[in-house]
């Protein structure tokens, strides 16, 4: 029986909550120890890159132990269910620290419950996208979930990274904290009652066995896949790339430009840039891929991030103030990153077919278990640049005040440079070993494939 139209709606809903979780956790959690509560940069650094690797790394381990259960409500749901509870309940902990911890306290406090939210999201995270085989049917129709996922994702993402700072603000009447905390509780109920409608509506039609490679395996398949390792290390560098910007993003607003409608203009650049990152995805790179060949779009991407960078900086030095210039970089970067999204997802799916025909062995679920590894490994080492660009160049903690203190010269520069040049850095360093190591051109994927066919009829 194909999936009903509130099937569809409730997994729709649900990665639209669970994704407005993980952006605001992923995108504030830094500004609101560093900046609102003064918890040091170095420090949340640390805190922030130990815990993303430690996320990583428990992936398979949750996948393991969800592979292992089995209950009267099927495999998946009870720890959808569990896992959603415990992270709703440590989402605002996380910001709605105690006044009376400072020091070495908050520090301590900001790493257990930083380090149990990431553990309690890989609990429901997990399962949410493991149960689509156990609820559908085809294999169109489970392509046709996982993109309807991945989109409403998206969503969530972009709702969180627009009216976040508006939210708070008005929450909170003046008060920063209070704001936050306020605003974490709005969304962790909204959480909350997301997934346990799609609990409640979505059935699981069978029992289906859940693959989930160690992290041994993973290394070991990218140690014989040339090309998987290739675009692994694009994936990091390029996502690093971009979150290190994002990261930063909100100070330049605060910091640089400043005023009293700071969060005006910050909310208008992110609504503009996700707006631009969707676009790209959905209209934009169809539309290039009708006249080139995906690396050649792969290329066009690079150069229009390189350039939207370049072009921030030069408007950044030249004490440009109207949210609506900046525009104009944005629309290069953030189309640029849309596409490149894609791309890096259709690239590393053509590296499963050559590793099947050089290594006699079909990595798959290996391969693609290893991108939300690489994708938490990039956002761990670029909060930890950020942190580090906050402490050398003494970005004030600047508490429970809307209008930003005047920043020295010297510290807003090199808030700019980390926010551009390091990027550009990164994205050059990417095309470089993208360029010298990756082979699969759509005629020696066409040429793989026949080689497999032949394989299998022998």
């Amino acid at each position: 029986m194909k999936l009903s139209f509130s099937e569809k709606a409730s997994y729709g809903l649900a990665a639209v909550g669970k994704d407005m979780v993980y952006m605001l956790s992923a995108s504030y959690i830094l500004y609101y120890y560093q900046d609102i509560l003064g918890v040091s940069a170095l420090a949340m650094g640390i805190i922030l890159m130990a815990a993303r690797v430690f996320d990583a790394f428990n992936d398979p381990i949750m996948g393991i132990v969800v592979a292992k259960t089995k209950t009267r409500y099927g495999r998946f749901r009870p720890w959808l269910f569990i896992g959603t509870v415990l992270n709703a309940v440590i989402l605002y902990i996380m910001f709605a620290a105690p006044p009376a911890l400072d020091g070495k306290g908050l520090v301590a406090y900001a790493a257990v419950i930083y380090i149990l939210w990431g553990v309690t999201y890989t609990m429901m995270d997990i399962p949410f996208w493991s149960m689509i085989p156990a609820f559908t049917e085809s294999g169109k129709e489970r392509e046709n979930l996982s993109t309807l996922g991945r989109s409403c994702a998206g969503v969530g993402s972009a709702l969180i990274t627009i009216i976040t700072v508006k939210c708070v603000e008005i929450l909170g009447r003046g008060s920063e904290r209070e704001g936050f905390k306020n605003f974490a509780l709005i969304i962790a109920i909204l959480f909350i009652v997301f997934e346990v409608i799609a609990c409640v509506v979505i059935k699981e039609k069978s029992t289906v066995d859940v693959d989930s490679p160690s992290v041994g395996e993973m290394f070991k398949s990218l140690i014989q896949n040339d090309q998987a390792m290739a675009i692994v290390i694009a994936i990091v560098l390029i996502n690093a790339s971009l979150y290190i910007t994002s990261n930063l993003l909100i100070y330049f607003f605060k910091y640089d430009i400043g005023g009293k409608s700071w969060t005006n203009d910050y909310t208008l650049f992110n609504t503009f840039g996700g707006g631009m990152q969707i676009l790209s995805m959905m209209i934009f790179f169809p539309l290039f891929r009708r006249f080139m060949s995906a690396i050649k779009v792969f290329y066009v991407s690079f150069v229009m991030a390189i350039a939207g960078y370049a072009l921030l900086l030069v408007q950044m030095i030249i004490g440009v103030k109207s949210v609506y210039l900046y525009f104009i970089p944005a629309f290069f970067v953030f189309m640029a990153f849309g596409m490149l999204t894609v791309l890096t997802t259709v690239f590393l799916a053509n590296t499963v077919d050559y590793g099947e025909l050089k290594n006699n062995r079909r990595d798959e679920s290996v391969i693609f278990s290893m991108q939300t590894f690489v994708v938490k490994l990039a956002s761990g080492v670029s909060a930890f640049i950020a942190s580090l660009c906050l402490q050398i160049f003494n970005i004030s903690e600047n508490t429970d005040t809307v209008v930003s203190e005047v920043e020295p010269a010297s510290s807003i520069m090199g808030l700019r440079m980390t926010m551009t040049v390091l990027p550009i850095i990164g994205l050059l360093v990417a095309i470089f070993i993208f360029a010298k190591r990756y082979i699969l051109t759509d005629e020696k994927l066409t040429e793989i494939a026949q080689e497999l066919k032949a394989r299998h009829n022998q």
